[in-house]
């Protein structure tokens, strides 16, 4: 090969600052709005500024930033922002540990983990840049709840929550995981507060059925959504109270079972339990048990193992098709919050009332028996029947199957006004009210006179106050005097304010709509532009927000499209999830001891050795397990480019065209773009980033070994190439030694390449040769030689000639392009 000489030493401390500030100075990464280029909006799910960026992040930015760069380069106009999900706990938990307040402590992990970013050299629009505890962000979460409460959609009403004794805040239920706060691992208890809710339970089939549009999410987040919002069809059916003159509803999917019945069971939290016990001989025991289970966590009561415990209530409900008194329990495993609180306990097909039914020598009532013939004895039952069959003792459905039964005896139900087919849903109406400081305070004053009033949107935003005393003991905001007492904004008599914020999870249900008008200071954004950008094209996070925000988003966006806000009912076009990263096989966590920072890996080896691995690794879905030894080999693979590159400056120097002619230049010339169409491909269509690096090393090797004498421009322009490709993995790197070879312009303003499907044709194969099944010898032949032309070149072969020598060709058979297999004898 020619060279130049020594080259220079690839050294990213010095070039990756540098062309980091340089696109900083060129205002490099601006959104173009202007142009009628086809939109991408790339979306990485933006962070909590927790302090420090960990190998996640890096994943996760470094996945979206070459989608951006790559379609920028395809001709799109891209939009690719990044803010932070900036209120939350951990902030208020720094200030009671270390007295700093939550602003300060925020903005300060906002400025070390935007540098951070920075300096993985990510192709962000710093511009437009959103902090959702901004004043002039949380503005417009303020402005999204009036917009729900003003459409029905946002409620305060008492109910038993979920509470966290050392956040000392409400809990959605969401964020209960195994009986504990999701955030500080304490356990969870029961109690009643008055709270907001929004009523995402109204959009409950529209988020079922809308997830069938979604063809570009990963199938198992659309399943966990399916079981989140939890969809049963059935029947409400309706049992009489005649002594309080009320209705206890009960939903089930088994009205087939209904002539089964032998008991009713409320939750313990039922509204009716207190009226059914009261002058009850019952009373006193009741009440204790009730008290007993608002401590016991959900989990434990309903769990598939646990004792199955209740109480009789000493009164009755009546039976809606037979007349029959039927007894009203309460137990451990009805939960308020699922279903109508109320179940009807048919022991005979439900193993969990056989339970229960067994244990208080509770009456048992076949009304279902296999369609075989078999029949079932109610005394020598073992366990639950929970087959198909026909219906028996169930009046005049009796001799009917069962499924069938389904619909006739709800459809019956609703003919007589005693209920009627029904569909519940397991999702529950989104609690938002949280008792802290660092959150968005929910808009609401409390007037003696006028009640609830919303405050006037042109008066937001209500602001937080500075004069709060955070303990970790009460709720901050009831502390301040100056935002507690205020005036009605209706009738200007003094009134209170609402002291609690908002979930957090409000703040990430719409920021990728801010992000397309951030500076709007009028309204939450304007809808020309977001409909020039939404929907997002591709979003890109963990999978462990494949229920809350991403549900969440999706409901946000539905009612502003409902409120003639937006054109899209839908916020995310496809989802990439991307799996975790770890380390000596499990997640890279501190108390572990085996986390890796990005800045140790950019300090000693440069963010481009990073994002290469990193991207390299695994595909991007899949759980990553960190190297130290694979980090070592992306970064020599880039000090080989760069020494590749630096010996042949002289090519460029004095360029001539490619002229692929010779059996070298063509071979080159073919992988080259057989590489282009494999990396595009790779990134366009499967995201499948490692497949798409190993095509460039492999491109690389073929460079490397090319030979002296064969044409120099086409080997000019494969380097050229090559660079071009490794530009969205490696876009440090990729900037210099563009340069180097003597662009004025960005390699990231480059049209991408494209390939020649006729250099992509080989114009000559290599022929495995084989003698009896065992390869003796390798020939090449024309690409398109016949059979015949392929026989004869194999037997003209010298060392097939030597294999053959005394013996008789029984059988040539050619598979084309690959083998011959001589069978001799």
């Amino acid at each position: 090969m020619a060279k130049t000489g020594v080259a220079s030493t690839y050294n990213p401390r010095e070039i990756e600052p540098r062309w980091q500030r340089v696109w900083e100075e060129q205002d490099a990464f601006r959104t173009d709005e202007e142009s009628d280029k086809p939109k991408f909006y790339c979306l990485e799910m933006f962070p909590y500024p927790s302090g420090r960026l960990h190998m996640g992040h890096m994943r996760v930015y470094s996945i979206g930033d070459v989608i951006a760069r790559f379609k920028r380069m395809n001709g799109y106009r891209v939009l690719h922002p990044m803010g932070w999900d900036a209120f939350g706990l951990p902030a208020e938990n720094a200030a009671i540990k270390y007295g700093a307040q939550p602003a300060k402590w925020t903005y300060e992990n906002i400025a070390y983990m935007k540098r951070q970013q920075k300096s993985l050299g990510v192709s962000y629009d710093w511009s437009r840049e959103v902090t959702t505890c901004s004043p002039d962000y949380y503005k417009f979460t303020q402005w999204m709840f009036l917009l729900f409460y003003e459409r029905g959609l946002a409620y305060r009403k008492k109910a038993p929550v979920n509470w966290c004794p050392e956040c000392n805040t409400v809990l959605a239920n969401e964020q209960v995981e195994n009986g504990r706060c999701w955030r500080c691992d304490a356990e969870v208890t029961k109690k009643e507060l008055e709270q907001w809710f929004l009523r995402i339970t109204d959009y409950a089939e529209r988020l079922l059925a809308d997830l069938d549009k979604l063809e570009g999410w990963p199938e198992r987040v659309k399943v966990m959504q399916k079981n989140w919002i939890g969809k049963s069809e059935g029947a409400n059916i309706a049992f009489a109270v005649p002594e309080l003159g009320e209705t206890i509803t009960v939903f089930t999917t088994r009205p087939d079972t209904l002539f089964g019945v032998t008991y009713l069971v409320l939750a313990p939290e039922h509204p009716l339990v207190e009226r059914l016990i009261a002058g009850k001989e019952t009373e006193t025991a009741v009440r204790a048990f009730v008290e007993r289970m608002k401590k016991t966590r959900d989990f434990e009561r309903t769990a598939a193992d646990a004792e199955k415990e209740g109480l009789f209530t000493g009164s009755y409900a009546v039976h809606p098709l037979t007349g029959e008194r039927v007894p009203i329990w309460v137990a451990n495993y009805v939960l308020m919050d699922y279903g109508t609180g109320a179940v009807m306990g048919v022991p005979a097909h439900d193993q969990r009332d056989f339970q229960f039914a067994k244990k208080y020598n509770l009456p048992i009532r076949v009304v279902i028996q296999p369609a075989d013939g078999q029949r079932l004895d109610a005394d020598r039952l073992t366990e639950a029947y929970v087959d198909d069959g026909v219906l028996v003792n169930s009046g005049a459905f009796d001799g009917m199957p069962n499924r069938q039964a389904i619909r006739a005896i709800a459809e019956h139900l609703k003919e007589k006004g005693l209920g009627g087919p029904a569909v519940s849903y397991r999702l529950r109406d989104w609690l938002i009210s949280r008792q802290r400081y660092w959150g968005a305070p929910i808009p609401i004053v409390y007037c003696d006179d006028c009640g609830i009033v919303p405050v006037p949107k042109e008066q937001l935003p209500v602001l937080l106050p500075d004069d709060v005393i955070i303990d970790g003991k009460r709720n901050p905001l009831t502390t301040s005097e100056s935002f507690v007492n205020t005036t009605c904004p209706r009738c200007g008599k003094p009134a209170k304010r609402e002291t609690d914020t908002m979930d957090t999870f409000i703040c990430s249900s719409w920021y990728f709509f801010r992000y397309c008008d951030p500076r709007n200071d009028r309204v939450p954004f304007d809808p020309e532009k977001v409909n020039r950008w939404m929907p997002v094209d591709e979003y890109i996070g963990g999978i462990e927000h494949a229920i809350l925000h991403l549900l969440y988003a999706r409901f946000f966006t539905k009612v502003l499209y409902d409120a003639g806000l937006v054109n899209v009912d839908e916020p995310f076009a496809r989802l990439l999830t991307q799996g975790m990263v770890l380390k000596d096989g499990a997640k890279m966590s501190k108390s572990k001891g085996n986390v890796v920072s990005p800045d140790e890996i950019i300090e000693k080896y440069g963010a481009d050795t990073g994002r290469l691995f990193i991207l390299f690794a695994a595909p991007p879905e899949r759980d990553l397990e960190w190297s130290d030894s694979g980090v070592e080999g992306c970064f020599r693979f880039l000090s080989r480019v760069w020494r590749l590159v630096d010996q042949h400056l002289d090519l460029f120097a004095d360029r001539r065209p490619a002229q692929p002619k010779d059996p070298a230049a063509k071979a080159l010339h073919r992988q080259l773009h057989q590489t282009i169409k494999k990396v595009t491909e790779d990134i366009d269509k499967r995201y499948q980033f490692n497949t798409a690096i190993s095509a460039i090393m492999e491109l690389v090797n073929a460079i490397s070994a090319y030979p002296d004498g064969a044409d120099r421009g086409t080997l000019a322009e494969a380097i050229e190439k090559t660079i071009v490709l490794l530009s969205p993995f490696a876009p440090h790197i990729a900037e210099e030694l563009w340069h180097r070879i003597g662009h004025a312009d960005s390699v990231h303003a480059q049209p991408w390449p494209k390939w020649d499907e006729a250099a992509l044709v080989a114009d000559e194969v290599e022929i495995v040769v084989q003698v009896n099944g065992k390869v003796r010898d390798r020939v090449v032949v024309p690409a398109n030689a016949s059979r015949e032309e392929i026989e004869a070149a194999v037997l003209a072969q010298e060392k097939v000639k030597a294999h053959l020598a005394g013996k008789t060709v029984k059988k040539v058979i050619v598979v084309p392009g690959k083998l011959v297999n001589l069978v001799v004898g």
